[in-house]
């Protein structure tokens, strides 16, 4: 598929250095490409010192919902001297409606509305079809990001649906590190892929998630087959990770890919 660049703007970045902001479409698929502003006399980009890229993933809400968290955290990761990107997912925002996935969403919430435990059945029909879709296009744009000039890795993934993050960390040899957020339902057959994923992790836990059963979460760490991973728990729901958090995750991937 092919990258191409919809708009440009400037944007002030953490630490004090400067962001540019791209969209791009990747086929029909929206995305953002965040990168550290030239300095006033910029040297030429060198193929010796490209920029290591981290994608960063997010829950299936819509780029646009999403945008303020996004763009909080490629200006994070901009000013530790990375490129940053992301894609829209399948079904969401912008992109044609996919109906099983709108079936499996609001079957999901009539059965949390009732206060009833979600089967596994609900789970795969949520998951498993998003993850099968999505992988394939997150490593089409990996093949486009890189191809960039100035951009050449090493490639880590950040965030979202944390099943969606344990294939790319078992299929795809690019990615080197991978910062996971243990907040989404995971469906079984995920664990058995979780046993093949060999690159470090950092896993995030809210210890009091309401959506996200924390032994479950216990469990798919443990299950990880990386000999370097470590989990950061924290006291609070969903919504309330700590700041510090991304500070911690910046210090993973700074360790990691460069």
């Amino acid at each position: 598929m092919h990258l191409d660049f919809t708009s440009e703007q400037r944007l002030d970045g953490d630490r004090g250095g400067d962001v540019i902001e791209r969209e791009f479409t990747l086929g029909d698929i929206p995305g953002i490409l965040w990168t550290p502003a030239p300095a006033p006399a910029p040297a030429p980009a060198s193929p010796s010192t490209p920029l290591p890229l981290i994608l960063l993933g997010h829950p299936p809400l819509g780029l646009r919902p999403m945008y303020p968290r996004l763009v909080d955290r490629a200006r994070h990761a901009v000013a530790e001297g990375f490129a940053a990107a992301t894609i829209e997912l399948p079904g969401i925002g912008d992109r044609p409606r996919w109906d099983a996935l709108e079936q499996a969403r609001a079957d999901l919430g009539r059965v949390m509305r009732a206060g009833e435990p979600v089967g596994d059945e609900i789970v795969d029909a949520l998951v498993l079809p998003l993850v099968d879709r999505a992988v394939p296009e997150w490593r089409a744009a990996l093949d486009a990001l890189l191809a960039l000039p100035g951009i050449g890795g090493p490639v880590g993934y950040s965030g979202g649906v944390i099943s969606i993050g344990i294939r790319l960390a078992r299929v795809e040899p690019r990615i080197e590190a991978a910062a996971l957020f243990a907040g989404s339902f995971v469906p079984r057959t995920m664990f058995e892929e979780a046993r093949e994923v060999t690159i470090p992790l950092h896993v995030l836990l809210q210890w009091d998630d309401e959506g996200n059963e924390r032994q479950a979460a216990l469990d798919l760490f443990d299950a990880f087959g990386s000999k370097e991973k470590t989990l950061h728990a924290n006291m609070g729901g969903h919504s309330g990770v700590p700041r510090f958090a991304a500070e911690a995750a910046d210090r993973f991937f700074t360790r990691h890919l460069k």
